[in-house]
């Protein structure tokens, strides 16, 4: 795939995610109701985790390639590449786990 291929399907993801909470939060119509912008929320809570999830694992992917390569041309620095590595690939998953939480908390709103 090629980088400019890459970037227009980047730009299209990035406006239909920025659409989908503006309609979430929309002022309600004469014919529109709570379950509405109750339903343009679970959405919004679907996509977060899904984005979430997916950058995620190709942030944590990219990492440990990266981290494999150095030990793999440096053996004797494994120990002082494996520390860091571990450090951040934690701090990945908490951002995916925050996305959770906050996908959680637009759920209970619905309710």
């Amino acid at each position: 795939m090629s980088l400019k291929s890459k970037l227009s399907l980047s730009a299209v993801v990035a406006t239909a995610l920025a659409l989908v909470p503006a309609m979430a939060l929309a002022q309600e119509g004469a014919a529109s109701n709570k379950f509405d912008s109750n339903s343009w929320l679970a959405v919004a809570a679907g996509f977060a985790i899904g984005i979430a999830a997916l950058g995620g694992t190709m942030g944590q992917g990219r990492a440990a390639a990266a981290a494999l390569e150095g030990i793999s041309r440096n053996p004797g620095a494994a120990a002082r590449i494996q520390t860091p590595m571990i450090l951040g690939l934690a701090l990945i998953e908490s951002l995916v786990l925050l996305s959770w939480v906050i996908a959680f908390f637009l759920q209970n709103k619905i309710g």
